[in-house]
């Protein structure tokens, strides 16, 4: 597998890729992962590696092989493209030292992945099979990143190169569909392959957990967990919190916008920044929260997924979407039940929908519990690593496994974040 992010990354695509291959080597295969040193989201590099050019590791049976890149603190297009020019550079300077592999698996939307993935595949003379959990090119055009235009052609035409090579390609959500194909790859050669849920179900009564986290009993807490990146467009939340002072915003994470953030909101004492939280603590976090944020640019519509999503709807709270009506986070967020969509960049917009699920504490609530089901039902790790495997047996051209579908009250969520 080839995959910048990887563990001990717990946002993002990380846990994704790192459940995956534990998978995979828990059934028995000998798998190695060529990735990139940890420092997302807060694209700063992890202290442990502090010095570190290349580095081998086994995690959970896995050979990981760590390569050096720039992490750029502010995200820019030429900042971006040295990031990417790095891994690709030392990736393909320093590939792992193994054998012959059977297959190459790459996460996109890491155009050096890609490429890399896309290489090493032909090399070898074997299937690749890239999953595309974001689209840089498109993410380029839409995400507002300074000079993002004036590289979305060349992003594009990376990602094509990567892609049309695969033997077969799987994409998140469907509505990455018809990008993909635009970028040459036959519609025939695209399988839908879902992220799951990895976070285990909340633990620890909700009022426990707001006392130790100093809410006030009566205030209605808004809270938006994970990466504060320019696509989240989070000003509308700042903008929320200083329209209301009796609402608590918390934005949870870290990110290259966190400081620009700060600045944005100034001494707002209703506005709380936070910390990622710990494994342990993390869904009973988003459980003791009122209502769960998603927030993107109103440019946002076919390039992304919020990963937050699944993580969100097992916390069992109901989901505030404040995103494109037609893009694919609004599809996942009315597709669940679990919460409702209002216009992107519009703090009055988002402040009226907080007022009202806080107003009707039943609505609230039934929203939430729509969350937990839809994970239940077509976000479980064995549904989605189930459907992973199909990928790749599809790829290597050896029959399917048997369909895997959750027993009723399965808690799928036992792993960590």
């Amino acid at each position: 597998m080839v995959s910048t992010n990887y563990a001990p990354e717990h946002a993002g695509i990380g846990p994704y890729a790192t459940q995956i291959a534990e998978h995979w080597a828990a059934g028995g295969a000998e798998v190695h992962v060529l990735a990139g040193m940890p420092h997302y989201p807060a694209w700063r590099l992890d202290p442990a590696y502090a010095g570190v050019w290349r580095t081998e590791e086994e995690r959970a049976g896995v050979r990981v092989h760590r390569r050096r890149h720039t992490v750029p603190p502010r995200q820019t297009a030429v900042r971006r493209a040295l990031f990417e020019a790095s891994v690709l550079g030392h990736g393909l300077y320093a590939p792992p030292a193994m054998g012959r592999p059977d297959a190459v698996v790459a996460q996109l939307p890491s155009l050096a992945g890609g490429i890399i993935g896309a290489r090493l595949a032909r090399r070898h003379r074997v299937p690749y099979v890239p999953v595309v959990q974001d689209l840089m090119g498109a993410a380029a055009a839409q995400s507002g990143i300074r000079g993002g235009g004036r590289v979305a052609a060349a992003a594009g035409a990376a990602e094509s190169y990567a892609l049309r090579r695969a033997t077969l390609v799987g994409v998140i959500h469907e509505t990455f569909i018809p990008k993909v194909a635009a970028l040459g790859v036959p519609e025939d050669r695209i399988r839908l392959v879902p992220n799951w849920s990895h976070v285990a179900s909340p633990s620890r009564p909700p009022e426990e957990t707001r006392a130790r986290l100093g809410w006030r009993p009566g205030r209605t807490v808004l809270l938006h967990s994970g990466n504060m990146g320019l696509k989240q467009g989070l000003e509308v939340l700042v903008a929320a919190a200083r329209l209301d002072p009796e609402l608590q915003v918390v934005l949870m994470g870290d990110g290259n916008q966190r400081r620009a953030l700060g600045e944005l909101a100034g001494t707002l004492p209703n506005l709380q920044f936070a910390p990622p939280a710990d494994d342990a603590d993390f869904p009973d976090i988003l459980a003791a929260a009122d209502v769960l944020a998603v927030t993107q640019r109103a440019s946002v519509l076919d390039m992304s997924i919020p990963s937050k999503l699944t993580s969100y709807f097992a916390a069992g709270r109901p989901v505030l979407a404040s995103v494109a009506a037609a893009g694919g986070t609004a599809q996942e967020v009315e597709r669940s039940g679990a919460g409702v969509v209002v216009a992107p960049e519009d703090p009055r917009a988002l402040l009226d929908a907080v007022r009202a699920l806080a107003d009707d504490p039943d609505r609230a609530d039934a929203l939430g519990a729509c969350g937990p089901v839809y994970v239940r039902e077509h976000l479980s790790r064995e549904a989605g690593l189930a459907r992973i495997d199909a990928l790749l047996a599809e790829a290597l051209g050896e029959p399917p496994a048997p369909a895997v579908v959750p027993a009723a009250g399965d808690d799928e969520g036992a792993e960590v974040k």
